[in-house]
């Protein structure tokens, strides 16, 4: 049965399998990622998405290891807190012998650890007799590729594919290949240490015997390669200390937080786990590839708002993401890539499907969002960094963007930048909320485009006023009184033709025909975020955003409950984001609203007690908190996903009201106000220009007390009550 199907332009995720397990094990190093079973296999049940792909192709979709012909029975599995490795514990079943001879359970023990450095997969099996009598029992592993593109194993049909060579073994070596219809060579390389006794039927067998409290070793990688690119491989434990060191140099170079809350802390180290797996070197810096197992790719609005929630902590990740996008953003117009000049990029992919054409999306633009946030970012960049000449490289970048919103962003020239669809192959929605049935009317009817999102005009209204002061920065004061004057403009439009007094806050959108979209969703809470709000429609948002019908009790429902579209298992029309909820709770904090920003906190840290390995998953099922029970998982959600795993980092900012002016040399707070279930927040080596400053952070009932544990350079300390 199809897992996977493509419906209505969008690709589905059926989770039809009795035999799906959502809790996979995943690992990730630069453009290499692995989604394993919680045995340390893979194999095609479940979800269908475990294998070992690199640069968007499955080049291991089977890797099975049985005990004389069974599989081991689980003991444990995890993924270390840092990310860096996925151990197993296994144990054998009872199995005949023959002669009414038993093989009984629990005797043999198997430890498996794996990890990934440069396009391959390390593993070392260490089986371990702790029985009293001697043992001889086969080993085997049978490894098969199907060198399937990403799109593939998401759903798609191909007409026709490329060639599946012959395995060829020699050996402790097998290699598997495929010619793929782009011409290129990819291969699968497996080698063991010791050789297998036997390699037949893409199966290697070994025959081990191992006296009463006696060890065997068996070292093998899995490594993906072209004809142009061939790995050079390392002994497994001089792999894993490189795979070490590269962790703790970019630790190292990062602020650290702790709290008086150790599950919060646990919280908080797995997500930083997470962003330095999702962090990939590119050209340009490095860049957050958004989500494992669909989105291991560079994606312009996720990137930048990954970027976004961690800007406080580490520029750095900003710095690339702005570097990448500017050297990606489009100079032409071409339909079905949605380019047009300006536009900053939505995805781009690598592998077969994409070479050749198959899918647009080798260099996608259809977001309508990425542009202004692209503006946002520069300008939030300079302001925590005063990093004036890498504005001036991309200042033309920045200009080419901002002349996209007022031109192909808006093409009726009514001043709401907007969109549709220029190729069948593209997406309909072309928001973060991209599901072909997002945006629609009071009574469920779909809205026709070209459509003009809430959230979009408070971006475009922020990226103006960004631009503007970095125009000033520049000494481009004519330029900046125009952006000033165009942004209050677009304010004063948008409060006519956006909010609802029916609603209590503002439309999710407005239609081709410029009829209002009178649905509660969580767009609105991101007008608060771009400041286009007035204080008062502000504060009556909050309300709306955390009454029943949008607040689960975990966080803020994209879609109201009482609305026509509302299914708490869809994908946006009712589950819950964490990233969303995090930029809604950033908006209530540029309010003053702290105290609402923390009622989506502390549902946000709830919520991650709950989760598996304490790893914020991409969303979760909408449905109402229930006592004593913990969150309805999304079975198809990613998990990392780069957005999610940064949401406590601009929540904890919300709460604290943090912000860094760096030309000022100023680090503020600004109605700080700590939850209940922290006690006190210790920063370590926040850097504030070139200077570095240690705090200690502690609640008080109605206020939070500010200490300054070192402090080296100049830097000026602010607390706002």
């Amino acid at each position: 049965m199809e897992e996977v199907i493509r419906l209505q332009e969008q690709y589905y995720i059926l989770a039809a399998s009795s035999s799906a397990d959502d809790r996979t094990r995943v690992l990730k190093h630069g453009d290499t990622f692995a989604v394993f079973g919680r045995y340390g296999d893979i194999v095609p049940f479940g979800l269908g998405e475990q294998g070992l792909y690199h640069a968007g192709t499955r080049y291991l979709s089977v890797f099975d290891l049985r005990l004389n012909g069974k599989r081991p029975l689980l003991l444990s599995s995890t993924v270390r807190q840092d990310n860096d490795l996925f151990v197993v514990d296994l144990t054998n079943p009872d199995m005949p012998l023959g002669d009414d001879a038993v093989f009984r359970r629990d005797v043999l023990h198997v430890f498996r650890s794996k990890f990934l450095l440069d396009s391959t997969c390390y593993e070392r099996l260490r089986l371990t007799n702790y029985g009293r009598d001697a043992l001889a029992l086969t080993l085997s592993i049978r490894c098969t590729a199907d060198f399937a593109d990403i799109f593939e194993v998401r759903g798609m049909k191909r007409i026709c594919r490329g060639r599946l060579l012959p395995p060829v073994s020699d050996g402790g070596t097998l290699v598997l290949q495929y010619i793929g219809l782009d011409d290129v060579s990819r291969q699968t390389r497996i080698q063991w240490s010791p050789p297998p006794d036997a390699i037949a039927d893409e199966q290697a067998h070994f025959e081990i015997a191992l006296p009463p409290q006696a060890s065997a070793t068996v070292h093998c990688t899995v490594s993906c390669e072209t004809e142009q690119e061939r790995v050079a491989l390392k002994p497994y434990e001089d792999a894993f200390a490189v795979r070490r060191s590269e962790l703790m140099t970019r630790r190292s170079e990062r602020p650290q937080i702790e709290t008086g809350n150790d599950e919060f802390n646990a919280w908080i180290g797995r997500s930083t786990a997470d962003l330095e797996m999702m962090l990939t070197a590119t050209a340009y810096g490095i860049y957050p590839y958004a989500g494992v197992p669909w989105f291991s790719t560079a994606f312009g609005r996720d990137g930048i708002i990954t970027a976004l929630e961690l800007l406080w902590l580490d520029p750095s990740v900003a710095r690339g993401v702005l570097a990448y996008l500017a050297a990606t953003q489009a100079t032409d117009v071409n339909p079905r890539q949605e380019a047009e000049p300006g536009k900053i990029l939505h995805e781009t992919r690598g592998g077969e499907m994409a070479a050749l054409g198959e899918i647009p999306f080798g260099r996608y633009y259809g977001s309508v969002d990425a542009t202004p946030l692209f503006v946002i970012l520069a300008g939030a960049y300079y302001e925590r960094t005063s990093d004036r000449a890498f504005i001036e490289a991309i200042w033309p970048n920045i200009e080419a963007a901002l002349g996209w919103i007022d031109s192909y962003g808006d093409p009726d020239r009514d001043g709401f930048v907007e969109y549709m669809r220029h190729t069948p192959e593209g997406l309909v929605q072309q928001g973060w909320k991209d599901s072909q049935d997002s945006v629609f009317h009071a009574d469920g009817s779909l809205a026709e485009p070209p459509i003009a999102l809430c959230e979009v005009q408070a971006y475009a209204y922020l990226a103006k006023r960004r631009a503007a002061q970095l125009s000033h920065v520049l000494g481009h004061e004519r330029q900046a009184a125009g952006l000033r004057d165009d942004a209050e403009r677009l304010r004063e439009r948008f409060e006519t033709l956006f909010w609802c007094d029916e609603l209590s806050t503002y439309v999710i959108a407005l239609d081709g025909s410029k009829k209002p979209c009178q649905v509660r969703a969580s767009n609105a809470g991101h007008c608060l975020f771009g400041k286009i709000s007035s204080p008062e429609r502000a504060a009556a948002t909050a309300r709306t955003l955390l009454a029943d019908d949008m607040f689960s009790g975990w966080g803020i429902r994209t879609l109201g409950a009482t609305e026509a579209r509302y299914n708490p298992m869809s994908y946006h029309n009712g589950s819950l984001w964490p990233h969303d909820n995090a930029l809604i709770a950033s908006g209530f904090a540029r309010y003053g609203l702290t105290a609402a920003a923390n009622t989506i906190f502390r549902g946000l840290f709830d919520l991650s007690l709950f989760v598996d390995l304490q790893r914020m998953p991409e969303l979760v099922c909408g449905f109402e908190r229930r006592p004593a029970e913990g969150p309805t998982q999304y079975p198809v959600a990613c998990a990392p996903q780069s957005w999610a795993a940064a949401a406590v980092f601009m929540l904890l900012q919300s709460s604290l009201g943090i912000s860094i002016r760096a030309p000022q040399r100023q680090l503020v707070f600004e109605r700080a106000q700590l939850p209940d279930f922290l006690p006190w927040v210790r920063i370590l080596n926040l850097r504030v220009g070139d200077a570095t400053v240690d705090l200690l952070l502690e609640r008080h009932e109605f206020d939070v007390a500010i200490r300054v544990l070192q402090r080296s350079g100049d830097v000026e300390i602010i607390a706002v009550k």
